[in-house]
């Protein structure tokens, strides 16, 4: 992460950290980042893709555990079925999202839809993990899927935006969270500007195709910009550009990140790390003879 010049209304900038998961499967990490953790509640940004799958390449995630947060799953490209321990069986394609609340502990695996297996298909899309607030960090786990239809649009200029959680440019999304955020998709028709209030404290913006422009700062995929908190911004980008906000108010303290574990208890990391090891976890109904094993630390 780089500090540019305060005039320029960027706080911080964070590079990606790109792994090849094998086959051209590209993921960037943007988060967790360093010095700051996350951006309000968002403690984790992964963005893989646009890659081609081609016929029968096995792109599965088996099934995992989390604890003490909600994965969201958005897509711009493709499709994935989850599947999780509560019995949930629910396909996700573009403009749709997937609210899993982990809660006190799920256990889910992604998978490739069966109608996709056999043809080559693009995947391409957003894997975002919100830190619960520590009063709700044991609740029941839960999952909400919102299809693109049911999620607020409106168009700001040459800006069309779909609200995928909480409260952003005067609309709100029907998904339930739990702490004061935002989680937008821009998308430019023309070239031109969005301009983005200091609703709240901590504000990023990604470009996830094409090039965005900032206080004089042009950041291309793979990169996100960190806002001063209290500062309008005004983003511009060329026509056919897609970006993401992300914003929300800082967290209640620190969270410890181990694996797909998140606490703000290191002690109750160390408990779901033993009960994955011991097989205490619940099972996924029709998705039972898989597992990914505990990373060795």
């Amino acid at each position: 992460m780089t500090t540019p010049d305060p005039s320029t209304g960027i706080r911080h900038l964070y590079q990606a950290h790109e792994h090849d998961l094998g086959g051209g499967f590209v993921v960037r990490r943007l988060l967790p980042g360093h010095p700051q953790q996350g951006v309000g509640p968002f403690i984790f940004f992964d963005h893989f893709g646009p890659t081609t799958i081609a016929a029968g390449q096995n792109v599965d995630v088996r099934p995992h555990p989390h604890i003490g947060l909600a994965t969201v799953t958005y897509l711009f490209e493709g499709a994935m079925l989850h599947r999780d321990h509560l019995g949930t069986v629910q396909r996700i394609e573009p403009g749709a999202v997937n609210w899993m609340l982990a809660g006190r502990g799920i256990v889910h695996s992604e998978r490739v839809p069966d109608d996709l297996r056999s043809r080559p298909w693009t995947s391409h899309g957003l894997q975002l993990w919100v830190a619960l607030p520590q009063a709700h960090e044991d609740d029941a786990p839960g999952f909400h899927h919102a299809a693109a239809g049911d999620l607020p649009e409106t168009t700001l200029g040459v800006v069309h935006v779909r609200v995928l959680l909480g409260r952003a440019s005067g609309l709100a999304s029907p998904v339930p969270v739990l702490s004061p955020l935002a989680y937008a998709h821009a998308h430019w028709h023309e070239a031109g500007g969005w301009r983005l209030e200091p609703d709240y404290t901590e504000r990023a913006i990604y470009p996830a195709r094409g090039a965005i422009h900032l206080g004089g700062i042009t950041l291309q995929t793979g990169q996100m910009a960190l806002l001063a908190p209290g500062q309008t911004a005004e983003v511009q980008a060329d026509a056919g550009t897609e970006a993401v906000l992300i914003a929300g108010e800082p967290l209640d303290g620190p969270r410890f990140i181990h694996w797909n574990f998140a606490s703000s208890r290191r002690e109750r990391i160390e408990q779901a790390r033993a009960d994955w090891a011991a097989e205490r976890f619940p099972t996924i109904p029709g998705d039972e003879r898989e597992r990914i094993p505990l990373p060795v630390r």
